[in-house]
């Protein structure tokens, strides 16, 4: 699978090691950068070309890292078609993909060891999408809105 990666400074760390980790795996790694640690700069310049990277590859899976993983999260989703987790558990990084089909997952290296977050990436990774109608129906309604459609009204 290729898998594209982005962070800032504080995810610098984690990035590089998750791109010698995926690449053995098997995984082609599209490193986004930073490929220099430079502690000013700023989490979009990376994160938003690895998630447009993610929708424009079709197929691909996307990884985004920072401090927390939130600012990281908010600046994938920012690209039509992206739909970002920020994983803080096996949960959250299982039910992203299982239920809501994310493509994006967001973490946080000062949220997590490195073990911790590299089995998190390796969970999202390995998890497929249920393909539950109702899933599905919620994706679409989301990726209508998106498209400046309206909301179904409430049951």
């Amino acid at each position: 699978m290729r898998v594209h990666i982005g962070s800032d400074h504080a995810g610098f760390e984690l990035k590089n090691h998750l791109v010698e980790e995926l690449t053995a795996d098997g995984h082609e790694v599209v490193d986004h950068g930073p490929q220099a640690l430079d502690p000013e700069d700023d989490y979009p310049v990376y994160c938003i070309p690895a998630a447009q990277g993610t929708v424009d590859d079709d197929g691909s899976l996307g990884i985004v890292i920072g401090g927390s993983g939130n600012g990281e999260q908010i600046a994938a989703n920012k690209v039509t078609g992206v739909r970002a987790i920020l994983a803080y558990d096996e949960g959250t990084a299982t039910l992203g993909r299982l239920h809501n089909n994310a493509n994006v997952i967001a973490v946080g290296a000062r949220m997590h060891t490195i073990d911790e977050a590299t089995a998190l990436v390796r969970l999202f990774l390995a998890t497929d999408f249920s393909g539950e109608p109702r899933h599905q129906r919620r994706i679409d309604e989301l990726a209508a809105y998106e498209k400046g459609d309206d909301l179904p009204a409430p049951a």
